[in-house]
C-alpha cells in the first residue's frame, strides 16, 4: 500500500474501512460504485491490517474511511488530525427504526444459566478491542450505569475482534461477550445455525452509528459530490441493491453533535475498569 500511495496521482480517491470485515465487501462495492458514478479513479484498500489503515487515513493517503463512532470523536476532538464527517449507515431491520443507529448484543451460550446482565458477576468476558465503542467502551459505561465501577468480571480477555469474541463464547473459553449487533445479524445471517447455539440476554444501547469520514483534504466539491451520491444511492436501482446487499437500508446526513452521545459514554466509562 505505501508503494501505491507513492504513485502518480491516477487515484483519486482511496476509501477503506476500519470497522469488522463483513463491512469490507459493502464497501469494495460502493467504492466502485462511486468510481463509476463520479467518473473519478477509485481505490479499495483491505489488504493490509485494519490499524494500518487508520494510520493512512491519518496521513492522507487514503481519504475516506468506515471509522468506529468512538475514534470518531477522538479524532474530531484534536486540533491536529483534521477529518469531516460524511454520512453514517442506517441498517436494514426494524430495531434500527431507520435511524444510523446500532446496538452491542451480549449474549452467551444458549445452554448457559445466564439471563440477564447482572447474572454475569463473576463470569468470563470477551471483548474486542479497547479502540472499540460496541465491544468496550459501551461496556464500561453499562458498568458505570450499574455502579460497577470494578471487579464485576471475574474474568476479562481481550480478543482482537467481535468475530473471534463471538467464537470465544461458542468455545466455552468465556462466558459472554457484547457483539456489535450488525456483526451478529451478519454472522446469523452466514450460518443460521448459529441462532441455535447462542442466545441474547441484554441488548446495549442505541449508539449513533460508526461514521463513513472524509479528508477535509480532498476537494470540496468531490466532498460535497460523494455525499450526495451516498445520500441518493438509495433511489437508485444499482446503488439499493449494493446497500441491501450489506445489509444497509440507506445512508443518512449525521453532524458532529450527533456524536455527543459517545462523548458522554465515554467519559462516564472512564472512571470502570473491566479487570
Amino acid at each position: 500500500m505505501e508503494n501505491q500511495s507513492d504513485e502518480s496521482e491516477a487515484i483519486a480517491l482511496r476509501f477503506t474501512s476500519c470497522m469488522a470485515n463483513n463491512t469490507l465487501p459493502v464497501m469494495a462495492a460502493i467504492a466502485d460504485y462511486v468510481s463509476r458514478k463520479l467518473e473519478l479513479p477509485v481505490e479499495f484498500v483491505d489488504q493490509i491490517p485494519w490499524q494500518r489503515r487508520e494510520e493512512l487515513f491519518d496521513q492522507g493517503k487514503i481519504q475516506v474511511c468506515w471509522l468506529c463512532g468512538i475514534a470518531y470523536v477522538w479524532k474530531a476532538d484534536q486540533t491536529d488530525t483534521p477529518v469531516e464527517l460524511l454520512v453514517a449507515p442506517v441498517m436494514q431491520g426494524d430495531r434500527y427504526q431507520n435511524r444510523p443507529v446500532y446496538f452491542s448484543d451480549v449474549v452467551v451460550r444458549r445452554d448457559s444459566p445466564f439471563q440477564r446482565f447482572m447474572d454475569l458477576c463473576g463470569a468470563a468476558w470477551a471483548y474486542n478491542e479497547p479502540r472499540s465503542h460496541s465491544g468496550y467502551i459501551l461496556t464500561r459505561y453499562h458498568l458505570a450505569m450499574l455502579e460497577k465501577p470494578s471487579g464485576f468480571f471475574g474474568r476479562v480477555v481481550e480478543s482482537g475482534a467481535h468475530q473471534t469474541s463471538l467464537q470465544q463464547v461458542l468455545s466455552g473459553d468465556v462466558d459472554a461477550s457484547a457483539i456489535d449487533s450488525t456483526v451478529l445479524e451478519h454472522a446469523l445471517q452466514q450460518d443460521p445455525a448459529l441462532s441455535t447455539q447462542i442466545r441474547t440476554i441484554d441488548t446495549l444501547g442505541p449508539s449513533p452509528s460508526p461514521p463513513w469520514v472524509v479528508s477535509p483534504a480532498v476537494n470540496s466539491c468531490i466532498r460535497a459530490r460523494l455525499r450526495t451520491l451516498l445520500v441518493q444511492m438509495v433511489d437508485d436501482a444499482e446503488g439499493a441493491a449494493i446497500l441491501a446487499a450489506g445489509g444497509l437500508a440507506r445512508f443518512a446526513l449525521v453532524s458532529d453533535r450527533d456524536y455527543d452521545p459517545i462523548r458522554h459514554m465515554a467519559k462516564l466509562a472512564a472512571g470502570v475498569s473491566l479487570t
